[in-house]
């Protein structure tokens, strides 16, 4: 079923090839305070464009020129350690190279935890991804995406948002009486946060999703490793051996889960670079092998 407000952005956006921008939620955001909307983005010269105080989630849709749409469809999950996003070098960049490839890209502004805006804010970004692929597959016609070719893709935190959609799909969090299917049909993960074990995650991230003194239960349940099965989707993952800011053993212990349920899964770890690959691997590089992955997982 299509949402009712979709009809509007169909008629006057779809046939003209923009980028646009829809409210992820027709209605009432579940899971949310009444607040003032307070998104902002912010430049900044030495990363990126950073958006922060998101309150009311969207999806930037980029779609590919007509004559090279190709049906598949990926959400990207921009990182910013569960503070910001990184919405121009982790998004809009990202979405604008799948679109050279045929591949319908949309970048997620999800909320970021905030209990100010959030009654439980360690829920918010997993309902939005959730409601990402929602949206997606209940638009799969008229954005030119094949309902079983919509996947996720997620940065740093935005990789631990898209990994805890990848193994949490079997329970709605957002409204869905259309019983739409919430697995993602692959996932792609960058220097992903994993888990929120202490031993290994990225401690500030952790700190801004779940608090300070989490309790087990959370950390359980967001420790995204412990939660593979054999449904789980494929997974591309990759990452920098060297990086400081999220140990490249999230990326190893996920890998292993993954093998160890069958799921098929390709890990490229690099020897040389940095959280965030500023320097090293080169995004032709890492894109390129992921982007090869992609359509070998997908062909028919």
């Amino acid at each position: 079923m299509r949402v009712f407000f979709f009809v509007f952005f169909t008629t006057i956006f779809f046939n003209a090839q923009s980028q646009e921008r829809v409210p992820l939620y027709a209605g009432d955001i579940p899971n949310s305070l009444p607040s003032k909307n307070r998104e902002q983005d912010f430049s900044n010269t030495s990363v990126d464009t950073i958006t922060k105080f998101v309150s009311e989630p969207s999806l930037t849709v980029f779609l590919p020129d007509k004559n090279r749409q190709n049906g598949i469809g990926v959400i990207i999950c921009p990182g910013g350690g569960y503070h910001l996003l990184l919405t121009k070098r982790e998004g809009a960049e990202i979405a604008k190279a799948f679109n050279k490839l045929g591949i319908t890209a949309f970048v997620l502004r999800y909320r970021l935890p905030d209990g100010k805006i959030l009654q439980d804010h360690s829920l918010g970004p997993l309902q939005d991804v959730q409601m990402a692929i929602k949206l997606v597959r209940d638009n799969a016609t008229d954005w030119g995406v094949n309902v079983a070719k919509i996947g996720v893709m997620g940065f740093s935190a935005g990789g631990h948002a898209a990994s805890t959609a990848a193994v949490h799909f079997d329970h709605s969090y957002v409204p869905n009486t259309e019983k739409t299917s919430l697995r993602p049909d692959f996932a792609i993960l960058v220097n992903p946060i994993i888990s929120m074990r202490a031993d290994m995650t990225h401690l500030g991230s952790r700190n801004n999703l779940l608090g300070s003194t989490p309790a087990s239960n959370k950390i359980e349940f967001y420790s995204n490793e412990l939660h593979v099965d054999k449904d789980t989707p494929p997974t591309f993952l990759v990452h920098a051996t060297g990086d400081s800011v999220v140990p490249v053993n999230n990326s190893i212990v996920f890998y292993q889960a993954l093998l160890k349920q069958k799921v098929s899964t390709e890990m490229h770890l690099y020897a040389y670079g940095e959280h965030g690959f500023l320097t090293d691997p080169s995004f032709e590089e890492w894109f390129g092998r992921c982007t090869n992955w992609l359509s070998k997982t997908l062909r028919d």
